[in-house]
């Protein structure tokens, strides 16, 4: 089973908001990371066939996407970054609705419903409206109607805004326990959950993928690259003038911070095991890349 984009692009005016994009998706997580402004939330509206391409075609399975039509939506499952909800209806209410609107059977419907209302931890609250759910209940609520169809591709957009550190893990376990026999495409801001979950990572940056691979080969660029220094306060503001710094802790009245450098800073300095969050800081600046590092 494969998703594939052929030469996608986008414009908007003379605008390119995605550039010739060619990537076969297959089964597993794969991560999509980029700063803001790098296409992903568009190239994830032409891939659920929300947005059409300028150019190039997505193909599921060897087949255009437009011709398949309502074969193709019966098979995917998305949440958007920004997804609606009727705020009188309870939880339970939303997503018979939103099996309704897939074409689920009842039975099915109701069964798949008390399925994934205990597998987000929604089953206490599910006859609460959701006007007064949290930012992450409402999340993890969106996450469960893209779920209900069983959808063989999952297309999620975000999906772990709003949700508090217990939430996430959380999340990230149902993510790899369901990602066995399913295409998923994961766009976040937050790289530690694309690195604990992702098979495959994309970077992107003005609408073309700037590298792929997976996250151990990717990371492997920046073995013997990055060094643990400790430092005065005094001394950060000129150290990052000579380097790309990245995560940084208080330890002993001192910092101790991830430096990124071919030679080594300092005398004292180690080596430290890279991660995706260095990496990302190694492709972009630090204004951009500081949006996407996990807190």
């Amino acid at each position: 089973m494969n998703l594939a984009s052929e030469n996608l692009g986008k414009k908007f005016g003379s605008f390119h908001a995605v550039k010739d994009f060619s990537f076969t998706f297959t089964e597993g997580v794969c991560g999509l990371i980029g700063p803001n402004g790098s296409g992903k939330t568009t190239l994830m509206r032409m891939l659920v066939d929300i947005l059409r391409p300028t150019s190039g075609r997505v193909l599921f399975n060897g087949t255009d996407i437009a011709i398949l039509d309502e074969r193709y939506r019966d098979a995917l499952g998305y949440l958007p970054q920004y997804f609606g909800m009727y705020r009188n209806f309870s939880a339970e209410k939303f997503l018979y609705y939103m099996a309704a609107l897939k074409g689920l059977p009842t039975e099915q419907a109701r069964k798949k419903t008390d399925e994934l209302l205990e597998l987000l931890n929604l089953k206490d609250v599910k006859k609460k409206q959701i006007g007064t759910f949290s930012g992450g209940m409402k999340q993890r609520l969106g996450i469960a109607q893209a779920l209900l169809n069983n959808p063989r591709v999952l297309i999620l957009d975000e999906p772990t805004a709003g949700l508090d550190p217990n939430e996430r893990v959380r999340f990230r376990n149902l993510i790899t326990q369901i990602s066995g026999d399913r295409i998923v495409l994961l766009s976040t801001h937050i790289v530690s959950d694309v690195e604990n979950t992702a098979t495959q990572v994309l970077f992107m940056k003005e609408g073309s993928i700037l590298k792929s691979g997976s996250p151990e080969a990717l990371v492997k660029e920046l073995v013997g690259k990055v060094w643990s220094v400790t430092v005065p306060d005094a001394a950060l503001i000129s150290l990052r003038k000579l380097y790309k710094v990245g995560n940084m802790n208080r330890k002993n009245g001192n910092l101790e911070v991830k430096v990124i450098s071919d030679e080594k800073p300092f005398p004292d300095a180690l080596l430290v095991q890279p991660t995706l969050e260095e990496l990302y800081l190694s492709y972009f600046e630090l204004e951009e890349a500081e949006a996407c590092l996990s807190l």
